[in-house]
């Protein structure tokens, strides 16, 4: 499967008072990891919207392993999850860059939605199949 790791400073703006980052940076985070992978891979939110596409999350799911705090970093792992439905799912392993200890994991699900009308579109777009080709997933 394809797959990007990007590594990410916490920064001061995401912690509480005592340092430690709140819980809805870990959704941001994940959204780093995603349009990483996107740009290295060729499927950025804006080579979606080029073909009229838009992909709205509908679905995150997150596991809280272990606290991060201002001043570490973090790699981000983001795997694309191949599935034969219109949609893109993408698993998400965070850890800390000093020593590898696990996070947070995750995944979310994106759906293709037309950008003029916003109705959702049932079937995968041709040009996400020539790049599932391409990647043989």
């Amino acid at each position: 499967m394809p797959s990007y790791k990007t590594i990410v400073p916490v920064r001061f703006n995401e912690a509480d008072p005592l340092g430690i980052v709140w819980h809805g940076h870990y959704i941001r985070y994940f959204e780093d990891g995603r349009e990483a992978f996107g740009k290295e891979f060729g499927i950025s939110y804006l080579d979606f919207h080029k073909q009229g596409i838009v992909v709205p999350i509908v679905s995150v799911q997150c596991d809280y392993k272990k606290p991060l705090r201002y001043g570490e970093s973090i790699v981000i792992h983001t795997i694309y999850r191949t599935v034969a439905a219109a949609k893109l799912i993408f698993d998400y392993e965070i850890t800390q860059a000093e020593n590898n200890a696990r996070v947070a994991t995750g995944s979310t699900t994106q759906v293709f939605v037309d950008a003029k009308t916003f109705e959702l579109q049932l079937i995968t777009p041709p040009f996400f199949e020539q790049w599932k080709t391409k990647w043989r997933v």
